[in-house]
């Protein structure tokens, strides 16, 4: 059974910081390229960062230089640390699982930045 469970969400101030975690299970995870999204109440879901099977890494504009994610195949897990953060980034985080054309998603996790 295929799982992607998000954790490390929460409630931080302006300009804290918080460090997600995703975890794989029920497929071969080292070969997936795994992306995190982000939803805003109101607004469409937009991609944060990915990171490929062979470490590649991108980044939507509005996160450059402030996340970053990386990845420990050893343990099935990608972590997206986030710096500097603002109250926009304030959204349900998602990660996401692909290779060729599958995806898998998890179930999400709440961050809220807010004084």
């Amino acid at each position: 059974q295929v799982q992607l469970v998000e954790s490390g969400g929460g409630l931080v101030q302006p300009g804290g910081s918080l460090r997600l975690s995703c975890a794989g299970s029920g497929f071969t995870f080292s070969r997936y390229t795994i992306d995190w999204y982000r939803q805003a109440p109101g607004k469409e879901r937009e991609f944060v960062a990915g990171i490929m099977a062979g470490r590649f890494t991108n980044y939507a504009d509005s996160v450059k230089g402030r996340f970053t994610i990386s990845r420990d195949n050893a343990k099935n897990q990608v972590y997206l640390q986030m710096n500097s953060l603002k109250s926009e980034d304030t959204a349900v985080y998602y990660c996401s699982a692909r290779w060729s054309d599958v995806r898998y998603w998890g179930q999400g996790t709440q961050v809220t930045v807010s004084s």
